[in-house]
């Protein structure tokens, strides 16, 4: 019943996208030109005031990124640690660049960008040992209902195997949010960062193992329902945050971050026998 309605909602509120989409990230011709003549200036000259105003013009991609990694703040304090994070990976971001890298900016700068901010979180107790606890137990038993269904377990399949209500499978995979999310950005961005540092890797080997973790995940994102996969497109291509992703699938703030902790964690369990 509940399932109904939300797809209801969703193809209901479908409509809506174009009016809240984050544009946030598209630069104007002119402030294209602008900002490359900055940069043509800050290689010839390194001049610190270039630097500053090249800093300033791409704050926005720091506070693009921590709407994304953390849709819900305890405290304003918070945010302002996250978005100081990510200042200083800008500012390593723009200390390191080089165009020889055949990338543009906004692509490296991301990847170090979310490598500050990521590293933090790590350092950060998100959950207590009473939470890390829970969700070990949901996780081991994933692992088993998978192996044994060979298919992905249902909410209700883990809460009758562990013989506890499928609403406390739920509150856990909600508050486990932030640890399946740094877990799995720590998997997926470290590797970027190495492989912008070394530019694209001649290794057959290193190709091999890029190709089965793409796969891998291709997988999980093909087995996904529709509206589990607008959430992913939404959430990581088109750059919403879940409050306004939320809007757009006609559901509630809790019930979107419940989905998404719930799609992280597929994608974290397929992910792990190629990661160790």
């Amino acid at each position: 019943m509940q399932e109904n309605k939300e797809k209801n909602d969703y193809n209901g509120n479908l409509n809506n996208l174009d009016n809240i989409k984050n544009t946030d990230n598209i630069d104007s011709e002119k402030d294209n030109n602008d900002i490359e003549a900055l940069w043509d200036k800050y290689f010839a000259t390194g001049d610190e005031k270039i630097k500053s105003e090249i800093i300033s013009h791409y704050l926005y991609i720091v506070n693009i990124i921590v709407k994304r990694l953390m849709p819900y703040y305890r405290d304003y304090s918070e945010k302002d640690e996250l978005i100081n994070c990510g200042v200083l990976g800008l500012v390593d971001a723009v200390n390191k660049y080089d165009r020889s890298f055949g990338v543009k900016f906004q692509t490296y700068a991301t990847s170090r960008i979310r490598g500050e901010i990521i590293d933090y979180m790590r350092k950060q107790d998100w959950a207590p040992t009473s939470l890390r606890k829970k969700i070990n137990i949901i996780q081991n038993a994933y692992e088993v209902l998978e192996a044994r269904y060979n298919r992905k377990p249902t909410d209700e399949e883990i809460s009758k195997y562990l013989g506890i209500k499928k609403s406390s499978v739920q509150k856990v995979l909600q508050k486990s949010h932030m640890f399946n999310l740094v877990s799995f950005e720590s998997i997926i961005f470290e590797k970027n960062t190495e492989e912008s540092e070394s530019s694209i890797s001649d290794d057959p080997y290193q190709r091999l193992e890029d190709e089965v973790i793409y796969d891998a995940l291709k997988k999980v994102v093909s087995e996904l329902s529709e509206r589990d996969k607008m959430l992913i497109t939404l959430h990581y291509y088109e750059g919403l945050p879940l409050k306004n992703i939320a809007d757009i699938l006609g559901v509630s703030d809790s019930r979107v971050s419940q989905l998404h902790s719930r799609i992280l964690l597929d994608m974290k369990m397929a992910l792990k026998n190629f990661t160790g």
